[in-house]
């Protein structure tokens, strides 16, 4: 029960926290330049998705009033007041810290021009590629009284256009237009030619700009000017409750509607003509002054993610190749190399291609019967859903639970869906009211007239793509204490009103929050029994009050708790009542995703991997296993691991109560910098195994 001294972290405002961090990367002078600019692209699309959710979210639940309080934990009213100053003071920092990267570009001959610093020239190169690929993509709007204002999309940029004759022109002299800029099938960069060794790169917004005349040419007027503008829109879905309309059918219609949804932002150019301001706030009902966002040319930066890949390789991060698995090398046939131990691999560091190889052995081999397997997000153009596909075209019984309600990621999901079913493919929706977020994989395999199953267990999605860039774990196994268990939940999936018993995995929602707070119990119990105790939990998000409590009484009980948390932390260390609570947050190259769980059960650890972090949406409405890794050699790995990233004195930031972002600073003269080092422990490890 949570005492009244006990104080928990806002998640909203934890969550900017987090990604003020993205933004330190993109101002972190150590960081490749390349690789800063890519940062501002995450920030900004980090940012994107935060207020077309979860500000989203509060500005519904304003309406309710005090009401709301108890359901959210804070007043909506007074929380989105402190959003908004802190992303204004952010935003600042954003356009500061681009000024400056444009700088430095310059300094290594890369320059970002806009339409009126181009040559004659590359004038006409512009001109060109405008007539040649820009311009069939453009659809300009004009706008007048008499008909409705167009719904733009939330996750487009627009320009809003002015034209006119002269300063003076009179209202019925001004003509208003939109152009959506087609970012998202156009790159938002054209890197014009070479001109002695200096590199020149124009965006999309402006190469239409230098075009700009061209496309209003029939309408002679003397000025035409573009002033780019974005709204945000509330993009949470709302599905009809009605049982006669498939979950698919709800699905689209509920993405329809996120193109309709009310402004949450709205961001323009500062340098915009009050006229041209005024009609777009009255003509698309923004009111909340606190919602406009007055920011600089450019919007969307999210493209930067994709920032053209120019200059010297110094300017980018060096690679860092996957290592081989040395076990799974020396194997011709995964399922021999699993069938005689359990396998744990680590991604980027080792390879993804390894969890391809399994079902693409699964979809040959004459032995194997079936394959089951859980899709939350995959790649585009997905080597799982490829392996997949030919399994069942080689007579194996396929079947797939598929999450379409995978935010973001809704229409890939049903688009897999429906090839996977033509494909003869046995698909689940899964389970109303529980997202199916777990990591799961069951092959059955005939061995000598008998099932053998082979699972795998992880922490992050089956998704090519990601893996080279989310730091995440995969547990393959053919232990009969585990499959079993894989067994049952994919039962659950068939049959969901039967109550299966789990002894070794956790599955939300049925045991996950009971037996963490029984293995955090067990820790308390030893430390006041005076025996050696410690607990270290690696989540993306702890948001919690039950499970913050139970740590919050750990840590009075003497248990020394570490915490790895990446976005949210509820958990407030270092006060009088969690002074043993020691939490930082990882951000560098690479996302930090995977979820492990440490107890040292006086000397004789319990580890854990799984896809639940510690938030009461994982651990109550999710489907979610986490395993317990009863490999010795594999239970070191993971806390070798562990341990690193504690060590951390280059990219780890201190979780504390003023959300102050400050690098973990030691005395050991030893740098520490916990991917890079994670990188170098792998490689170690396969150069002793030689």
């Amino acid at each position: 029960m949570a005492r009244k001294e006990w104080e928990y972290q806002n998640r909203e405002i934890s969550w900017l926290s987090f990604n003020e961090r993205v933004l330190q990367e993109a101002m972190d002078p150590n960081v490749p330049l390349l690789e800063r600019i890519r940062f501002l692209g995450i920030y900004s699309n980090n940012l994107d998705e935060f207020f077309r959710v979860r500000v989203a979210t509060i500005s519904r639940m304003i309406e309710y009033g005090k009401k709301a309080i108890p359901i959210l934990g804070y007043d909506p009213k007074v929380t989105l007041k402190e959003i908004l100053k802190i992303n204004k003071e952010h935003q600042l920092q954003f356009e500061e810290t681009y000024a400056d990267l444009k700088r430095q570009l310059s300094e290594q001959e890369i320059f970002i021009v806009n339409e009126r610093e181009l040559t004659s020239d590359q004038g006409v190169q512009v001109t060109k590629y405008f007539r040649n690929h820009v311009r069939p993509s453009l659809v300009p709007l004009m706008i007048e009284d008499k008909r409705p204002f167009p719904t733009l999309n939330g996750k487009g940029i627009y320009f809003a256009v002015k034209l006119y004759n002269g300063e003076g022109s009179s209202k019925k002299d001004i003509q208003y237009s939109i152009i959506e800029i087609p970012s998202q099938i156009i790159s938002r960069f054209y890197v014009l030619p070479e001109e002695e060794g200096k590199k020149y790169i124009i965006l999309l917004d402006d190469v239409i700009r230098y075009c700009l005349a061209e496309i209003y040419a029939i309408f002679e007027y003397e000025n035409v000017e573009a002033y780019t503008i974005k709204f945000t829109r509330d993009e949470e879905l709302d599905m009809e409750d009605n049982v006669s309309v498939s979950l698919i059918e709800k699905l689209e219609s509920g993405i329809k509607a996120r193109k309709r949804g009310d402004t949450v932002r709205f961001v323009y150019d500062k340098t915009m003509p009050q006229d041209l301001l005024d009609f777009l706030l009255s003509n698309n009902a923004i009111e909340e002054e606190d919602n406009i966002v007055a920011g600089g040319r450019y919007h969307n930066f999210k493209d930067f993610i994709d920032f053209p890949v120019i200059g010297a390789k110094r300017l980018r991060y060096k690679p860092l190749p996957a290592v081989k698995h040395k076990y799974l090398e020396s194997h011709v046939s995964l399922f021999t190399a699993i069938k005689e131990k359990d396998i744990l691999l680590s991604y980027p560091y080792q390879s993804f291609n390894y969890v391809i190889d399994l079902l693409r052995e699964a979809a040959i081999d004459p032995k194997v019967r079936s394959i089951k397997i859980t899709l939350y997000r995959v790649a585009k153009n997905s080597k799982v859903i490829n392996a997949l596909i030919n399994a069942a075209k080689n007579g194996k019984t396929v079947t797939v639970i598929v999450e379409l309600q995978a935010r973001f990621d809704e229409e890939s999901n049903i688009y897999y869906a429906n090839k996977l079913q033509e494909e003869g493919i046995k698909v689940n929706f899964g389970i109303a009211g529980l997202k199916v977020h777990t990591k799961i994989i069951l092959i059955r395999r005939k061995e000598a007239n008998k099932n053998v199953y082979y699972a795998h267990i992880g922490t992050g999605n089956f998704n090519e793509k990601t893996s080279e860039i989310y730091c995440d774990h995969s547990f393959l196994t053919a232990n009969t204490k585990i499959t079993n268990e894989v067994k049952k939940v994919f039962a659950f999936f068939k049959d969901n009103y039967k109550r299966h018993v789990f002894r070794h995995l956790m599955v939300s929602p049925f045991n996950t929050r009971r037996q963490f707070i029984k293995l955090v119990k067990a820790e308390i119990d030893n430390a006041k029994s005076g025996l050696p105790s410690g607990i270290t939990i690696k989540v993306n998000n702890l948001n919690d009050e039950d499970m913050a409590n139970v740590l919050y009484e750990a840590s009075e009980a003497g248990v020394k708790v570490n915490l790895i948390v990446r976005s949210i932390c509820n958990v407030i260390p270092q006060q009088s009542y969690s002074k043993n609570i020691h939490a930082i947050s990882l951000v560098d190259r690479l996302l930090e995703h995977a979820r492990v769980m440490i107890f040292h059960n006086a000397g004789e650890p319990k580890v854990y991997i799984g896809s639940a972090d510690w938030m009461t949406r994982n651990i109550d409405r999710r489907v979610e296993v986490t395993v317990p890794i009863f490999d010795s050699s594999i239970k070191q790995e993971l806390i070798d691991i562990i341990n690193i990233q504690l060590k951390d004195n280059k990219k780890a930031r201190i979780w504390d109560k003023e959300l102050s972002n400050q690098y973990v600073k030691t005395d050991s003269d030893k740098e520490v910098r916990a991917q890079i080092a994670t990188h170098e422990y792998f490689k170690r490890k396969l150069d002793a195994k030689k």
